[in-house]
């Protein structure tokens, strides 16, 4: 069949995930808070801190509202402190306009924003590790935390990103961050989260947490609120679920993948290292590790992410735009802080899309480019619809979850030998497409 030069010709498949999703999402925070009663553990008229991350997390803006307004009926005087870690390019302004960015305003939430970067220091751990927590928050008579639980992009344990993380790299702000990002060259993980966690609970009067776990359409599929002794245990409960309900790519092995964009709403390394199949290795899945991907081309940001390109380095190919738009001094201390450097190095860029490809697909070893095995997708947090290449077609047909929707066709290149940015705008949050499709999916 003929192909535009050597690349694959492309089918539209759709994958069908079993998972469950909330539909009154202010309603069920609302209910998991009555159940935890918190009234019996505060004092009318004190203050709250309430500590919102740096995610794209589905609702946020509503579940935040619903939090502040249930503490207020309280009679506590809540304040919202954006609990980023380095985010935000590491100072107080990025980090307000990264969370107003995502729909929190001082308006919308209904009490004050109040940002700052300084810390105190709360105590060393067993091993001598330093624990840093928000000084803004520290000053409160209460800490409320709410994160969504999920596998971490690097890190393997019982508890990975969740509301213990918050208390630690989200509230330990850029200092904090630094310390248990190089402490665990030293120490695991599992040990790091497990001792400073005990310090944090244990001396910052935290009131409670909100435990939000989403399914594979970035759907809000499970709220529940948590008290601070039962942190630890609950945790790995809704990790487990996190995992069963992650979106996945449709297939193991994938010669190139080709990405719309990365960033720091989509996952803390830009794109999802569980999803891609480099957790444990940056360019590589390692034994047992699926999928297998050997090439990762990127062509853009998320406008959500300022020009934070953390995770470029995962890619080995990127278009040289990306490069021009990206905050590298932001991307740098994002690494940095974070301990993974490689994450912030630069791969080959090319003005175009076609380029891009053609470069890939030259690397991939003795299969021909037009029988590759490709994907095309919007990002690691978008995987309900994407573009394959003809090599997975027979596949794709025998497969009872995925949908074939499209005949083969050519890539849609444009007359510069660029693709379409709108080509996964319906995977895209931002889109009336996306929206609408999860308003009705069961």
């Amino acid at each position: 069949m003929p192909t535009d030069g050597d690349l694959p010709y492309l089918f539209r498949l759709r994958q069908h995930f079993d998972v469950p999703r909330l539909d009154d999402v202010p309603g069920e925070v609302r209910r998991q808070l009555e159940m935890v009663r918190l009234g019996d553990l505060i004092e009318v008229g004190q203050t709250v801190a309430v500590a919102v991350g740096s995610r794209g997390i589905a609702n946020l803006a509503a579940i935040v509202r619903e939090v502040v307004r249930f503490l207020r009926q309280l009679g506590l005087k809540p304040f919202i402190v954006p609990a980023m870690g380095s985010h935000g390019g590491g100072t107080a302004e990025g980090q307000r306009a990264l969370i107003e960015s995502y729909g929190v305003t001082e308006s919308q939430a209904g009490c004050p924003i109040r940002a700052g970067m300084d810390t105190i220091l709360v105590s060393h751990t067993a091993e001598g590790i330093p624990v840093h927590f928000d000084r803004l928050a520290s000053q409160a008579d209460h800490v409320f935390v709410l994160n969504r639980v999920k596998p971490h992009t690097r890190f393997v344990g019982d508890i990975e990103s969740g509301l213990m993380k918050m208390l630690l790299i989200g509230l330990g702000n850029r200092e904090g961050a630094a310390v248990y990002h190089r402490a665990i060259l030293d120490y695991s993980f599992a040990q790091i989260i497990c001792s400073a966690g005990q310090e944090v609970l244990g001396r910052c009067r935290i009131l409670g947490g909100l435990a939000i776990v989403e399914n594979a359409y970035d759907q809000t599929a499970r709220i529940e609120a948590v008290l601070p002794d039962q942190f630890a245990s609950r945790e790995p409960v809704l990790l487990d679920l996190a995992r069963q309900w992650l979106a996945r790519l449709p297939f193991d092995d994938v010669d190139v993948l080709l990405i719309d964009r990365i960033g720091k709403d989509i996952s803390g390394t830009g794109l999802d290292t569980n999803v891609v199949g480099r957790k444990y290795n940056d360019h590589r899945a390692v034994d047992g590790e699926t999928p297998r991907v050997r090439r990762i081309c990127v062509r853009g940001l998320t406008s959500a992410t300022c020009g934070n390109a953390i995770g470029i380095g995962i890619a080995e190919f990127c278009r040289a735009g990306l490069v021009r738009e990206a905050d590298l001094a932001a991307t740098r201390l994002n690494a940095l802080v974070a301990n993974h450097v490689p994450a912030a190095m630069l791969p080959l860029d090319y003005e175009t899309d076609r380029a891009m490809l053609e470069a890939a697909l030259s690397t991939i070893g003795l299969t021909p480019p037009r029988n590759a095995r490709l994907l095309w997708i919007a990002d690691t947090l978008h995987l309900d619809e994407l573009e394959c290449s003809e090599a997975y077609l027979a596949e794709a047909r025998r497969h009872e979850h995925l949908e074939v929707l499209t005949d083969l066709r050519p890539w849609p290149f444009n007359s510069a030998g660029n693709l379409p940015d709108n080509q996964n705008s319906s995977a895209h949050p931002d889109s009336s497409a996306h929206r609408a499709k999860n308003q009705k999916r069961p």
